[in-house]
């Protein structure tokens, strides 16, 4: 794909995921950093990246669909009353520096740019591996922070009028599933889990290579957003930032997101997912 590798996550001494800048992506993909592929401390890989269903899905990312009219997203954009259409209208995330660095984590500094040049957002993003429960943990976090001189708006397509797509902030794309399997505590199969809100949330698959990915916000307002799930029409988990109205970031203003992951091979039930959550 052309990317560039800025780094190499390892837990215990093995390596479990690679971080690339997207640089080689096509700019309606909405180029952006992203950890893929990441991977179980057996090497099986839990996430895809420009697969042939949606090519702007990329690995573990933070995206969004409309950054003050802006697609941070990748793809056609969804357009009230037109539904997605193709516009001219794709920004990119650039890397612009590492703060701290070591093999189990990183802070950097990235700047949100609009297809007109203008950087509309700088973010400062915080990613940590760390042994856990069988397997390891991913922590990334995130703070967005407005760089213009006016209220700007975070949306997703269900801002814009499509009603359960509020798809956008921190996602997870995963591997070509089996016999996958998605729960909380209180739901199972993709349309009770889809747009709830629950502490955590697994994903295990149960196919001839099994893994599992429980997941959970790492902060008070990641916990309070609903959860994103696909399961039929591709694998896909994400925690909804602007789920039913968008976040409006003042001049000057930022909003701070984080999530958790458990990665594990072979399954991981219920009980498991919520005693490590409840740890965080």
């Amino acid at each position: 794909m052309g990317d560039g590798l800025l780094a190499t996550l390892h837990v215990g001494g093995v390596a479990v995921a690679d971080y690339t800048d997207g640089s080689g992506l096509d700019a309606t993909l909405s180029p952006r950093p992203h950890l893929h592929p990441v991977r179980t401390l057996a090497g099986r890989v839990v996430t895809d990246a420009v697969p042939e269903d949606h090519r702007w899905h990329l690995g573990v990312s933070v995206a969004l669909q409309d950054v003050g009219g802006g697609n941070f997203w990748g793809g056609r954009t969804y357009v009230r009353d037109q539904g997605y259409t193709w516009r001219a209208d794709h920004g990119r995330v650039e890397h612009a520096g590492f703060e701290e660095m070591s093999d189990a984590g990183w802070t950097e500094r990235l700047r949100w740019v609009a297809a007109d040049g203008q950087q509309i957002l700088a973010e400062h993003r915080c990613v940590t591996a760390r042994p856990a429960d069988g397997g390891w943990e991913l922590e990334l976090r995130t703070t967005l922070a407005s760089q213009v001189d006016r209220p700007l708006p975070l949306g997703s397509p269900a801002t814009n009028g499509r009603t359960g797509a509020g798809y956008g902030g921190l996602f997870w794309r995963l591997p070509a599933a089996d016999t996958p399997e998605v729960c909380t505590a209180e739901a199972e199969s993709e349309s009770a889990v889809h747009g709830s809100v629950a502490p955590w949330l697994l994903w295990v698959e149960r196919g001839p290579d099994p893994f599992a990915v429980a997941f959970t916000g790492a902060d008070d307002a990641t916990r309070a957003d609903p959860w994103f799930v696909r399961v039929e029409g591709y694998p896909g988990v994400g925690s909804q930032l602007a789920a039913t109205d968008p976040v409006v970031l003042p001049a000057g203003g930022s909003v701070t997101r984080g999530l958790r992951a458990l990665i594990v091979d072979g399954a991981l039930d219920a009980a498991a997912a919520a005693r490590w959550a409840a740890r965080g």
